[in-house]
């Protein structure tokens, strides 16, 4: 049986993250083709993680720095091995490389991090995100990760077109790889419009776009609610900082909810999503979820990226406060154009979203790589020079750190270093 290594920088929680939902979308894309996979990570599982042994995935704890990994990974000699960002490939990437030369590397992106800082900033300093600073040093690591990997998942096609026109990437180590969509809940028996009410906004709110997604509501809600004075708006997410449970207020109406541990049962419910968000990247899952579940959504242009293509989308995409308020009043009490955003939305996920678009293709193109390896690293000849240079760098520090973690604290080390080894003495 084939096997499959995925290196994560968290174990996922996809009640907590669309992250989450991702990867488990991905594991069970190799479990149809009958891999075995087992999931490392050097961090620690919480309440909320997927309890993976349960869906027959071994796990393994690892630690940075530590030349056990090389002897554990050799010995499992997989034939793919995924890592989860780029954080993960700078820290494991060169492992791999010198362990299992043969194995597949594949980066998971989940978002391009460049692209979402970028905008994150832009927005701190009140400019428009056209003038987001995209060459920056998150960039430089994120694009060298990509080509050190023999392929790149790409969630969002903006993010497929700003790889390749603004920084050259070859299509040949790209893939773009959505969310994938087991047909929709469109002939389920939904909640109609009349049996909803109140507003929604979800996401886990130790991600920095929805926390601001929030203090940007906290300013917008009393208009929302001057107009509609019986409506309320379920704030959910976990992990929220204090800054936000401080927001809330009964008597506004603006309810912090804490986690939903099933998205939708409180997403079905509610009549329309509020998601006003001012940076981010890929595709934003709750927007998804909302299509899903029937609930039209109100959002920006950064929160739409990539999702509806030439289709109109289910709800609004605004891109002033004032449209985002008269947008979301507008749906919460039009009962015909409510449905007609909620069709848009079944229809997005019929037309662009459906696994069966996309698995058989992914699988040729792992099997395609696979199968010529070598040749399609030589197509890719920048990587290998990235790989090299990284290979070295990054190996010996990471050996400094293992070898000064293992000094006794009454000794005092002299490290020599050259370029195929790292002596430690004590005086």
């Amino acid at each position: 049986m084939k096997k499959l290594l995925i290196i994560g920088h968290t174990f996922p929680e996809p009640s907590t993250t669309a992250a989450g939902g991702r990867m488990m979308q991905l594991i069970k894309l190799f479990q149809e083709e009958s891999f075995e996979i087992i999931f490392a990570s050097t961090a620690v599982i919480s309440e909320r993680s997927v309890d993976l042994p349960k869906f027959g995935i071994s796990v393994k704890n690892i630690l940075l720095n530590d030349s056990e990994f090389d002897l554990w990974v050799k010995e499992l000699s997989p034939e793919i091995v995924i890592f989860d960002r780029f954080i993960t490939e700078e820290q494991f990437g060169w492992r791999i490389t010198e362990s299992c030369p043969k194995a597949l590397k594949i980066l998971d992106t989940e978002d391009l991090h460049f692209l979402r800082k970028s905008r994150e900033e832009a927005v701190r300093k009140n400019l428009p995100l056209e003038q987001a600073n995209l060459f920056s040093d998150t960039a430089k690591r994120e694009l060298a990760s990509i080509l050190r990997c023999d392929l790149s998942l790409i969630i969002s096609e903006y993010e497929m077109e700003l790889l390749q026109d603004k920084f050259g990437i070859n299509s040949n180590i790209l893939f773009y790889l959505p969310f994938l969509i087991n047909g929709t809940k469109e002939v389920r028996n939904l909640p109609f419009f009349e049996e909803r009410k109140h507003f929604i906004t979800i996401g886990n709110l130790f991600h920095q776009p929805n926390v601001d997604g929030v203090l940007q509501l906290k300013k917008l809600w009393p208009k929302i609610r001057e107009k509609l004075p019986n409506a309320e708006l379920h704030i959910y997410g976990a992990y929220a900082p204090p800054k936000i449970n401080e927001l809330h207020n009964i008597n506004e109406g603006f309810l912090i909810m804490g986690w939903a541990e099933e998205v939708g049962s409180v997403m079905k419910s509610a009549r329309l999503q509020l998601a006003p968000l001012r940076f981010g990247a890929g595709l934003k899952g709750k927007l998804v979820d909302a299509m899903q579940f029937g609930t039209p959504s109100i959002t920006t242009v950064v929160g739409a990226e990539g999702l509806c293509g030439s289709l109109p989308f289910s709800g609004s995409i605004s891109e002033t406060d004032e449209s985002f308020v008269k947008e979301a009043v507008h749906l919460y009490s039009d009962k015909k154009a409510w449905e007609t955003a909620q069709k848009n939305g079944f229809t997005i996920l019929e037309e662009r979203f459906q696994k069966s678009f996309f698995s058989q293709d992914f699988n040729r193109r792992i099997e395609e790589i696979s199968s010529n390896l070598e040749k399609h690293r030589e197509k890719n000849f920048l990587g290998q020079v990235l790989q090299h240079h990284t290979l070295q760098s990054t190996k010996y520090l990471s050996k400094w750190i293992e070898a000064k973690n293992t000094i006794p604290q009454n000794a005092s080390p002299v490290c020599y270093a050259n370029s195929s080894e790292v002596r430690d003495e004590y005086k």
